[in-house]
């Protein structure tokens, strides 16, 4: 079921919310359509005072966006633990082979942006959205892969020890 449809013809999915069960949210997975984007450097104006490139103030947008459908945050205090994988459209330029080894995940993405500042635009998008402040998060995995469908999913949870310990929590 869709958010709606943006500009583009993009739609945006509803967010994926699991529960414990002691009712408590465990993880919210959700996916931000288009081509992931990089957080920008701040820019100047010609007075010297600091501002925030238009790209970067636009997908964040996006990036709340796409959130915001689950209504809920992890409470102040909460550790966080976030994955994010940056799905990037195939180049027309690649051959069929070259095409199939992309999807099968034998070629990664080695192209900007990077990958931390996909990370960081992440983030800081989520931050007093999906969590009180950023500084909750204590573990962030990051992944770069070629799709059919250019899309960033992310999946934001509550860490615990057990899943640290290599023993995923569901």
């Amino acid at each position: 079921m869709g958010l709606g449809l943006l500009s583009g013809g993009m739609r945006i999915a509803r967010p994926e919310i699991r529960r414990g069960a002691d009712g408590e949210v465990r993880s919210i997975s959700f996916s931000v359509p288009g081509e992931p984007v990089g957080k920008g450097r701040h820019r100047f104006t010609r007075t010297g005072h600091p501002y925030t490139p238009g790209k970067t103030e636009s997908y964040e947008s996006l990036v709340r966006l796409a959130y915001s459908e689950c209504g809920m945050a992890f409470p102040k205090g909460v550790p966080v633990r976030v994955r994010i994988t940056a799905c990037f459209s195939i180049p027309k330029s690649a051959s069929k082979k070259k095409r199939a080894m992309m999807i099968a995940g034998d070629i990664a993405p080695t192209k900007k942006p990077d990958f931390d500042n996909i990370q960081k635009i992440i983030c800081d998008a989520l931050n007093g959205v999906a969590y009180h402040d950023d500084s909750q998060i204590v573990k962030a995995d990051i992944e770069k892969v070629y799709s059919t469908t250019p899309h960033v999913e992310v999946n934001v949870a509550a860490w615990t020890k057990e899943e640290n310990d290599g023993e995923e929590i569901q």
